[in-house]
């Protein structure tokens, strides 16, 4: 292993170390972090829609747990589990989509575990559903649940690619809310122009800590922002010993 392997590793295991003994420490207390007003309606949206009985839906995109999307797809899957446990008052639960078998699979999952952590007897196992394959077919799909579910907001969260278009168009014309954030720079750009809150960026990752799922997400945003400084400080220490003909 090269010395860039080498880096690569410590930067792993130095993160694993940081984000255990911040979200040990963060327990007894309540970060604070800089005001993301999308987040703040999206609380307001989560309280609409269980006063009014309606539902909320959380589409995961369509990228998989083996690709290099999984990421994405997992940060989407924990805000599936918060906003469930937020939700559970409600005569309704929120519905899920996704297109991808595994993720479909683990959504049902996330679900059915937040009934049980506020014991909840009122799961409906059809809440999580695979609605296409294929980027126009789950599009498509989706958008039915979008139409025929009574739905108050969306919350498009995870892999997605030019269809999202689809998806906060069917939004506006339902005259629901829709808070979106995806990994791929097509679809965010998309969102910029066409959702109503959009996530750019490391915002999709930062996600959990702001709908306060774990205090392990807590833990992640302090670690990484620490990192970036400390990766910005090596940049500034070899700019200046080039500099210096010392490199």
């Amino acid at each position: 292993m090269n010395w860039i392997g080498l880096t690569g590793f410590g930067f792993v295991i130095l993160s694993a170390i940081l984000m255990a003994s911040l979200a040990f420490l963060r327990r007894k207390s309540t970060p604070v972090f800089r005001e993301i007003p999308a987040f703040a309606r999206l609380q307001k949206a989560i309280g609409l829609a269980v006063e009014e009985g309606s539902r909320l839906h959380i589409s995961l995109g369509r990228g998989g747990l083996t690709t290099p999307q999984s990421a994405a797809e997992l940060a989407g899957l924990e805000m599936l589990h918060r906003v469930a446990e937020l939700t559970s008052a409600s005569d309704r639960p929120p519905v899920a989509t996704s297109g991808d078998g595994a993720v479909a699979i683990l959504s049902q999952d996330a679900l059915q575990a937040s009934d049980q952590a506020v014991l909840s007897s009122g799961h409906d196992v059809t809440a999580a559903r695979l609605t296409g394959l294929t980027p126009f077919s789950y599009a498509a799909g989706t958008l039915l649940v979008m139409r025929e579910e009574d739905v108050s907001a969306n919350i498009l969260i995870g892999n997605f690619g030019v269809e999202v278009a689809l998806l906060t168009d069917a939004a506006e014309r339902e005259n629901s809310s829709s808070l979106a954030a995806s990994d791929n720079l097509p679809a965010q750009a998309i969102l910029y122009a066409s959702a109503q809150d959009a996530l750019i960026g490391e915002e999709l990752f930062a996600a959990g800590a702001y709908v306060k799922a774990r205090p392990f997400h807590s833990a992640s945003l302090i670690v990484q922002d620490s990192l970036r400084w400390l990766v910005v400080i090596a940049i500034l220490v070899g700019a200046i010993l080039k500099l210096a003909g010392l490199l």
